[in-house]
């Protein structure tokens, strides 16, 4: 187990850091944990991407899903977590945050879109799996609340909000903007995430056997805790132990 100081000491000290975050960051927020002990996949089987472009009851069971917590990430707001992070761009010392998260509560809490890679896409469009032009989601979630059918574009094709749904493949050019500021940090820390999912796991132990110091913040277990080229392990609320860390280094610094 790590100190706290000892993750202080790293943050002070590095100059490109790049940010893997999880569920574990949002929570405070209002948005349900995904893999967690209550997380989501287990209350309700996910809907796989091949069903929902070949079933219209796929389709409904899909948004049906999705409507369930649309409420809640309209309210979410950016917490502790999301404005630390923010602040350490500020100080020039962000290389980028990679997120799994699709909530934007990176983008509300000031995170450049240039240092921010939302690897499983965002709930704040959605995208016609047809022509891939994308819009505000408000009009789709009201539309099928009154019709209850899956939402179509003009073109034809479907509407889905800009997720990565189960068995729908990584967009390329995220994954290669992730490793490529895996490559070129000087400290990796993941706050928040099980790091149970691939390949998005590999984005910060590949940081990790580069060379760079790599810190785990997060509650409860993780599948990188006793890799070894892992620096420190901190378990514990982020939202408590991050803002305070980043304080620190940069009164420090």
């Amino acid at each position: 187990m790590t100190s706290e100081g000892a993750l202080c000491e790293a943050i002070a000290a590095a100059g490109k850091i790049l940010f893997f975050t999880g569920a574990g960051i949002s929570t405070p927020s209002g948005i349900p944990d995904f893999r967690g002990p209550q997380g989501v996949w287990k209350k309700r089987d996910p809907v796989f991407y091949q069903d929902f472009m070949s079933s219209e009851d796929s389709r409904i069971d899909y948004w049906e899903y999705k409507l369930e917590g649309w409420a809640a990430f309209q309210k979410a707001m950016p917490n502790a977590v999301h404005d630390a992070i923010a602040l350490i761009e500020k100080a020039g010392k962000l290389a980028l945050v990679v997120t799994q998260n699709v909530d934007g509560l990176h983008l509300l809490a000031g995170t450049s879109p240039s240092l921010l890679v939302e690897l499983h896409g965002t709930n704040g469009k959605v995208e016609c799996q047809g022509c891939r032009q994308e819009a505000d989601p408000a009009e789709s979630f009201e539309s099928f609340q009154r019709e209850r059918a899956a939402p179509r574009c003009p073109c034809g094709g479907y509407l889905k909000p800009a997720t990565i749904s189960f068995g729908q493949e990584l967009k390329s050019e995220d994954l290669e903007k992730a490793f490529q500021g895996a490559s070129s940090c000087d400290l990796v820390l993941s706050l928040g995430s099980t790091l149970s999912v691939e390949p998005a796991a590999s984005i910060p132990l590949s940081a990790a056997k580069n060379g760079s110091p790599y810190f785990i913040v997060n509650q409860g277990e993780t599948a990188h805790d006793r890799v070894d080229c892992l620096s420190g392990r901190i378990h514990g609320l982020v939202e408590e132990i991050l803002p305070a860390a980043v304080e620190k280094a940069l009164r420090q610094g």
